[in-house]
C-alpha cells in the first residue's frame, strides 16, 4: 500500500465519499422502512406477524452476508466493486417494494436489499481503513456513523412529506434516487482506495486462526456481551408510545410524539458519533466503547421505569442515541486498528456476524420478556448484558496491563 505524507490531512474526498454514501443510503432505505408497516398491513393486507417474519429473516440474512462478504473484501482491488454493487442492489431492491402486489414479493425484495446491505458493509469498512491514517481512524469511522444516523432522521422525514404528494407506493419508488446517489459517492471513495492500494492483492479466504493470532477474538468478548443487550429501536418506540398514551393523550398523538423523540435519538446519535470519533483518536476505542455501554445501562433503566413524562423518555432516547453513536464507532475503529489490511475484510465481516447474531437474539428475548412478563424485566435483562460488557472490558484491560 502506498505511503502517505505525515502532513496529510485526515479528511479526503474518499473519506467524505464514504460518509455521504452512508447518509444517502440510510435516507433511502429508511424512507421505505418507515412506510413498510403501513404498506404491508394496509395496502397488501398482511398481518403484524408477517411484518415481523420479513424483518427478522432479513436481519438474519444481513449477518450471513457480512460473514460471507468479509473474505471477499480482503482483496483491496475488490472492495470498491463490492461496496458499489451492494449500494446499487440495496437501492433497487428497496425501491422495488413499491411495485409489489403480494406479501411474498415484498418479503423477497426486502431480503435481497438486506443481503446487499450485508455484503457491502465489510468492503466499505475495510476500504475506509485503507483511506484513513491509523491515528485518524476514529474521526473517519465517526464521520461514517454520523452519516448513517443522520440518514435515519432524513429518510422518515422525506417519507412523511412524499406520502402526501405521491402516495405510499410513489414515495417508495422515489427512494431509489438517494440510494443511487450513495452508489455514486462510494464510487468516488473506491477510486481513491484503489489508487492507494497499488498492486496489492490478497487471497479470498476466511482465516479464523489468523484473526485469533491478530488478537481480534479477545477484543470481541466485551463487544459480544454488548450486542446481546443491544435491542432493536422498535421496542424503544413501542415502550415510549405505550407510556405516552396516558393523561388524555390519544394513541395517535402518542405515536407521533414517540416518533419525534426517536428522530431526536438519531440526530443526537449522529452528533455523538462524529464527536466520539475525535475522542477515540485521543484516548482509544476501549474507553469510548465503555462509555457507550454505561450510557445504555442508564437508558435501559429509564425505559424499565414507568415514568410517563415525555421529557424523561427524551432523555432515555438521547442516552441510547449517544450510546450507539459511541459504541459503533469504537467497534469499527478497534477492528481497523487490531486487524492487518490483508485480513481486514474478514475482521469486519466477523464483527458484523457477531453484531447481527447478538442483535437478533437480544431483540427476540427482550420481546418475549416484554410480552410474557413485563417491559421492565425485558429492559433490565438488556441492561444486565451491558453491565457484563463493562466487566469484560475491565478484565481485559487489567490482563493487558499485567501482560
Amino acid at each position: 500500500m502506498k505511503k502517505r505524507s505525515p502532513s496529510a490531512k485526515w479528511y479526503t474526498a474518499g473519506i467524505g465519499g464514504v460518509g455521504l454514501a452512508s447518509l444517502f443510503s440510510d435516507s433511502s432505505h429508511e424512507m421505505v422502512t418507515s412506510l413498510l408497516p403501513t404498506f404491508l398491513t394496509s395496502t397488501l393486507h398482511a398481518s403484524a406477524g408477517a411484518l415481523g417474519l420479513i424483518e427478522g429473516l432479513s436481519d438474519a440474512l444481513t449477518g450471513v452476508m457480512k460473514l460471507a462478504g468479509g473474505p471477499l473484501a480482503n482483496d483491496p482491488k475488490r472492495r470498491g466493486r463490492l461496496a458499489a454493487g451492494g449500494y446499487v442492489g440495496t437501492a433497487l431492491a428497496t425501491a422495488a417494494i413499491g411495485l409489489t402486489a403480494t406479501v411474498w414479493q415484498a418479503g423477497v425484495l426486502r431480503a435481497i436489499a438486506w443481503m446487499s446491505r450485508g455484503l457491502r458493509s465489510p468492503a466499505r469498512d475495510a476500504m475506509l481503513a485503507s483511506l484513513a491514517r491509523e491515528e485518524h481512524y476514529g474521526k473517519a469511522y465517526g464521520l461514517e456513523r454520523a452519516g448513517d444516523n443522520l440518514g435515519a432522521v432524513v429518510g422518515p422525514l422525506l417519507a412523511s412529506l412524499l406520502v402526501g404528494l405521491v402516495g405510499v407506493r410513489g414515495a417508495m419508488l422515489v427512494s431509489v434516487l438517494p440510494g443511487l446517489l450513495a452508489a455514486a459517492a462510494i464510487t468516488v471513495a473506491a477510486r481513491e482506495a484503489t489508487r492507494l492500494a497499488g498492486q496489492a492483492k490478497e487471497r479470498v479466504r476466511f482465516d479464523l486462526r489468523a484473526l485469533r493470532e491478530a488478537g481480534l477474538l479477545r477484543q470481541l468478548l466485551p463487544i459480544a456481551f454488548f450486542e446481546f443487550g443491544n435491542i432493536a429501536t422498535t421496542l424503544l418506540i413501542l415502550r415510549a408510545t405505550q407510556l405516552l398514551a396516558t393523561d388524555g393523550r390519544s394513541l395517535t398523538a402518542a405515536t407521533v410524539l414517540a416518533i419525534i423523540i426517536y428522530a431526536a435519538h438519531n440526530a443526537f446519535g449522529a452528533l455523538v458519533a462524529y464527536v466520539g470519533g475525535r475522542w477515540i483518536d485521543r484516548v482509544g476505542p476501549r474507553i469510548v466503547f465503555g462509555c457507550g455501554a454505561l450510557l445504555y445501562v442508564f437508558a435501559y433503566a429509564a425505559f424499565a421505569a414507568s415514568f410517563r413524562s415525555w421529557l424523561w423518555l427524551l432523555l432515555a432516547f438521547i442516552a441510547a442515541g449517544a450510546a450507539i453513536g459511541l459504541a459503533e464507532t469504537a467497534e469499527s475503529t478497534l477492528v481497523a486498528r487490531v486487524v492487518p489490511d490483508a485480513l481486514r475484510g474478514s475482521g469486519f465481516g466477523f464483527l458484523g456476524g457477531v453484531q447481527a447474531l447478538g442483535d437478533f437474539v437480544s431483540t427476540a428475548v427482550v420481546g418475549l420478556l416484554y410480552a410474557a412478563v413485563s417491559p421492565s424485566v425485558g429492559f433490565l435483562y438488556a441492561a444486565a448484558w451491558m453491565v457484563l460488557s463493562l466487566i469484560a472490558l475491565g478484565v481485559s484491560r487489567r490482563r493487558r496491563m499485567a501482560g
